[in-house]
């Protein structure tokens, strides 16, 4: 196994198309096509973890945050972030991250959260846009059925909960063509009038090279007509944060010390305790005070998150509670997560998860 084996199980989790635009994921340090010894699977990769990979004989680690976030001019090791990279390189250990795909991933960061509370009927907080395609394409009446399941098999035709999806047309093409040209239909020279099918199929982004790689495959034409959008449709399966819903609704006071016992934090700072019961939790892992309004257009009672500053309390406006967990409380449960999903796909050798405490953050 490879490096882009692992890359490639990780990518059919949490495509990396749907990342946000100020991360950095991806494969950061190392080769792709380097064989893989151990993986070693951490929140943050600090020069703790690179030793723990040395010792375990890792020469990957997957991590949740980029240890590399913003352009690196020198490697020096006057910083702890070069001093990483540096003792990386030194041992030929590759480092992959993760970071907003899992976020924005439907079985994510987030989900785990809703999961490790016991939370029903979730749903994505503030879906994607722009993350759905549409392609047109043209093709003879008697080959339409067969592109169209090529398409299918290729992952097109799925829009929210519905798969195989198209729109067909009929009318006539017509083409002439050239003395350069190979029609496999009609004879070049010759104007050429054939039933045809404008099939039309959406497609998740991430898809793109996949779906077009078919049509070129399947479509018999020697020169495909073809055309690509961008629809407005917001994605409900890809998007920052989740609300769930309680079993059971809960005072507000019992539902913090619940959150607390269920998340593992030592401290929640929360806004002021309404009086009323908590059913609805809007959840989003990390630095989440962007959502406070989205939590509350989803009719919220609390929306847990991290790093919440003084003023954003002031946001809750007698409406929800806010409950800041922290970020690392907020996210330490993804760690234990890809191990698990990774020990699933790769059978033949450990997926280790890091015993390194990577939280910056104490509490007296």
């Amino acid at each position: 196994m490879i490096i882009q084996d692992v890359i490639n199980h990780l990518h059919n989790l949490a495509p990396l198309a749907y990342a946000e635009d100020f991360d950095n994921v991806g494969l950061l340090v190392g080769d792709k096509n380097e064989k893989v010894s151990g993986i070693l699977v951490t929140l943050d990769t600090l020069e703790a973890v690179v030793d723990e990979a040395i010792e375990n004989n890792c020469n990957l680690i997957v991590s949740f945050h980029p240890i590399i976030f913003s352009g690196l001019k020198k490697l020096t090791g006057k910083t702890y972030v070069e001093r990483v990279v540096i003792k990386a390189i030194q041992y030929n250990i590759a480092i992959f991250s993760i970071h907003t795909a899992l976020d924005n991933a439907i079985n994510g960061v987030n989900s785990i959260i809703c999961n490790q509370l016991e939370l029903i009927n979730k749903q994505i907080l503030i879906p994607q846009s722009g993350t759905i395609k549409k392609l047109q394409t043209y093709v003879p009446k008697v080959n339409a059925a067969n592109l169209r399941s090529a398409l299918f098999k290729a992952g097109a035709g799925s829009l929210g909960n519905y798969e195989s999806c198209s729109f067909n047309v009929e009318g006539q093409g017509t083409y002439l063509g050239n003395e350069n040209s190979n029609p496999v239909i009609g004879k070049k020279g010759e104007l050429h009038t054939e039933k045809e099918v404008a099939i039309s199929v959406t497609f998740k982004k991430h898809l793109e090279s996949k779906v077009l790689k078919t049509l070129f495959e399947a479509h018999p034409y020697e020169e495909v007509a073809y055309e690509i959008s961008t629809l407005e449709n917001a994605n409900q399966q890809i998007g920052m944060g989740m609300v769930g819903e309680l079993k059971t609704a809960m005072k507000t006071e019992d539902c913090l010390k619940y959150i607390k016992t269920k998340m593992n934090t030592e401290c929640i700072r929360h806004s002021k305790s309404l009086n009323k019961t908590i059913k609805r939790i809007a959840v989003l892992g990390g630095s989440g005070s962007f959502a406070i309004s989205a939590a509350k257009a989803a009719n919220a009672d609390i929306f847990i998150t991290a790093d919440l500053k003084y003023h954003d309390f002031f946001s809750a406006e007698n409406s929800i509670v806010l409950a800041d967990i922290g970020h690392y409380e907020s996210e330490q449960f993804t760690k234990s997560f890809l191990v698990d999903y990774l020990s699933k796909k790769i059978t033949n050798f450990a997926i280790i998860l890091s015993k390194t405490n990577t939280n910056p953050i104490k509490y007296l």
